[in-house]
């Protein structure tokens, strides 16, 4: 009887700690995103949606600017997750390498730019600490997890396109490779 009460005890904790992370995170995390939309929008409202439109489309013809450039800007300025909703401007044909890419950027970046990615820190962190323990500087690593993550970032968008571009041949489907302005 005791292992039964036990075993629902536990049950019913398991569901107090999911409801308590889930109000840390409507008081956390989500505003913060809710604000970073707000702050998009009103700037692509000022700056012009059809501005951006033909930013990304130009963007979008050159795969360094496509899977190097723009998605460290956006993760930059825009922080995880944020930052993937900058491809929202790109042709449906290069929407998904603008994700893998921006999706590494939010990784890669968190050594020099904690800002970008806090809730990963902790990683980081845990690092750098065995870094520092082997007396090696962190400064190092963090500018060497960010080169690498550069290029390693742009082949995640490149091979991407690769891997689009089969399944559209596999799915007999074109996606389009032009921004359509409003």
């Amino acid at each position: 009887m005791d292992i039964m009460i036990h075993l629902a005890q536990g049950f019913m904790s398991l569901f107090q700690t999911g409801a308590k992370t889930f109000l840390s995170w409507m008081t956390d995390i989500v505003p913060v995103v809710l604000l970073l939309l707000v702050c998009m929008n009103t700037l692509i409202q000022l700056i012009g949606e059809n501005r951006i439109n033909r930013l990304a489309g130009a963007s979008s013809k050159n795969p360094l600017l496509r899977y190097l450039l723009l998605p460290f800007l956006a993760t930059f300025m825009l922080g995880n997750p944020m930052s993937l909703s900058m491809g929202r401007f790109l042709p449906e044909k290069y929407k998904p390498s603008y994700y893998a890419s921006a999706a590494y950027f939010n990784h890669t970046s968190n050594g020099l730019f904690p800002h970008i990615n806090p809730g990963e820190l902790f990683i980081w962190m845990g690092i750098a600490q065995g870094i520092q323990k082997l007396g090696l500087n962190t400064a190092d690593l963090a500018v060497r997890y960010f080169l690498v993550g550069l290029v390693m970032n742009f082949f995640a968008g490149w091979v991407t396109d690769f891997t689009t571009k089969i399944v559209e041949r596999q799915q007999n489907i074109k996606l389009k490779s032009k921004v359509e302005l409003d």
